[in-house]
Order: C-alpha cells, then structure tokens, then sequence
C-alpha cells in the first residue's frame, strides 16, 4: 500500500490519497485548511447564521424572498435563499462542489423532495452557478433514493446522506446517485452506547462500515463516490485514506494540520478487487426488510431525520425573528 512521505503533516498527506472536504458552514476554516470541496447541513447552517458576519446573507436571503408568500410557505423560501447563498459564498472559496440539503421533513415524500431539489437548483443558476458544481443532500431513505433517481435523471447530482449500513449504499448507487455520505461517528456513538466500550480506530464499528460500502462499490464497478462523514477522532480518518473523498469538521482538519508521520493508503480499488463480495438484489420490500434488520441503522437514520428537522426548525424561527425585527 502506498505511503506519503513521514515529513509532511498528516493533511498534506491525506491530500495525496483523498479528496478533502471541509464539512462546516464557516468560511474562514475553508481559507485556512483550502478544502476541494465543501458540505453544509441545516445545524452547520443554524450555527453560523447566529454569528453576526453572517447577518448580512440572512439580510440578502429575505431580501430576495418572494413577497407574494406568508407564513411558513415564506419561511421556507427565505430558507432556501439562505442555503443558496451560504452556497454561492462558499463556491467563492473551494474549486469543487457544494452540498446544499433538502429540508429533512421531506426524507418520506419522493415528489416534494424532488420539487425541493430542483427549486435550490434554479436558486442556484439564477446566480450563474452551474448545477455541476452542486449536490443536493438528500436522507437516505427508500423515498429519498427514489427522488436522487429521478433528479440524476435530470442532471441534478445527489449526495445521499444519513447513510449507516451497505443495503442504504447499494441502492443509492444502483439509482444512480452521484455520491454516498456514511456516517462513521454516529455509528461509533450507537456501538459505544450498547456496548460500554472505546474502539481501536481499525475495529471502528463506522470505519468498518465505510470500508465495506468502499470495497463494494470498487469490486462491482459502480460509479457512485463514496465520502466518509461524521468523525469523532483522526485515527478514523487515517484509517480510511484512500476514500474517493472524506469531508472533516474544522477541528479534526487542524488536529490533521498539526500532526505528522507516515500515513498508508488503506482503501484502493486494487485492494478491493480482491475481497470476497458478494452482491446484493435490492427491491423496495428487500431493502425494508434489511434496515429493518439493522437496529443501528435503523435508530440512526430515525435520529438523523428528526435533528436536521428540528434544526431546520429552529433556522426557520430565527429568520422569524429576524422578518419581526
């Protein structure tokens, strides 16, 4: 397995093997760490909407709100405003994409999270960006894989996220989707909780996992990226050079800055061409039945969907505040 050289830190390394993301809505991070790519979800979104130099895109979003709305209809658009422009800010900065979520109370409705993905998206051309340069981030759920179909169709990319188990991977790939998200913290979190015990970053219940959707998509040719998401710690990061991409919060990205010696690739198409893999028929009963199966996966993506709900919520009543100003 290849190696970087020991006297670089561990970031420039990484950089050798992976796609760096910056996984936070705060532009000074993405500067300083000069990430390819960029991810933002409703909490990343709520946190930095409260820091006053933020105020003025959540002046300009309700500036650009249609006035013809009221109530929560005009909420939401004012919402989809202020992702597009923390999107549009933050392309300014990075060279690659921008992930911009649909609104989590949609994971369970295929046409309106359709119709939400492509409302960010004619946002987003509306200020002259190309749609390549977006991903939509949608739950993955059986409904949310069906509307990522539907939108590649389309040419509208998707980053399917809340992804904890291969069954959520594997259908999102043969969908179509452009790029899977698995969590590898909050699978960690779920097993320490259960279990009452820490684990070495190579028996990490969340790298394992990550690995595995890696190797199958490597070994049976599918398109589909794959970027680990949610770490807890650098060594799951180490432990998972060589992912198509890996997208890191500003504090694990300077611990990464900080630190060197030699990291090894451990994920590569050539290692994966050689694992026994069996492959896996997923219909929409199969699929159920699978997750169903998963008392983690299960109980995760439950969670998920309800936080960035409930933050989404909550980024809805500050912008409340601000229209009442």
């Amino acid at each position: 397995m290849a190696k970087a050289l020991a006297t670089q830190d561990y970031l420039t390394q990484l950089k050798e093997f992976t796609i760096v993301v910056a996984d936070t809505g705060d532009f000074a991070s993405m500067k300083a760490f000069a990430p390819h790519d960029a991810t933002t979800n409703p909490t990343l979104i709520l946190k930095a909407v409260t820091r006053p130099e933020y105020e003025p895109l959540l002046e300009r979003a309700i500036s650009k709100r249609n006035s013809a709305l009221a109530g929560e209809r005009a909420l939401q658009d004012i919402t989809d405003h202020l992702l597009v422009e923390f999107g549009r800010e933050i392309l300014r900065i990075i060279p690659g994409r921008v992930s911009t979520e649909v609104d989590a109370r949609l994971s369970f409705d295929v046409v309106a999270t359709i119709e939400k993905a492509r409302r960010i998206i004619a946002l987003y051309e509306d200020e002259k960006i190309p749609r390549e340069r977006v991903l939509i981030k949608i739950a993955s759920t059986w409904e949310g894989v069906q509307a990522a179909r539907a939108l590649e169709s389309d040419g509208i990319h998707c980053n399917m996220t809340l992804l904890f188990c291969l069954p959520q991977a594997v259908v999102c790939a043969d969908a179509g989707a452009t790029l899977v998200s698995p969590f590898v913290g909050r699978i960690l979190d779920w097993y320490r909780e259960k279990t009452g015990r820490e684990f070495e970053s190579a028996e990490d219940p969340g790298v394992q996992s990550v690995t595995r959707i890696y190797n199958y998509f490597k070994k049976f040719g599918h398109q589909t990226e794959v970027m680990g998401a949610s770490f807890r710690n650098i060594g799951e990061i180490i432990e998972l050079a060589g992912c198509d991409l890996l997208t890191i919060s500003p504090n694990l990205l300077s611990e990464l800055q900080e630190e060197s010696g030699p990291i090894e690739r451990k994920l590569s198409p050539e290692i994966a061409s050689h694992e026994a893999i069996q492959t896996l028929e997923l219909d929409e009963t199969a699929f159920r039945w699978h997750l169903n199966e998963d008392p983690m996966a299960t109980s995760k993506l439950a969670e998920g969907i309800r936080l960035f709900a409930a933050d989404t919520v909550q980024l809805e009543q500050r912008i409340e505040e601000d229209l009442l100003d």
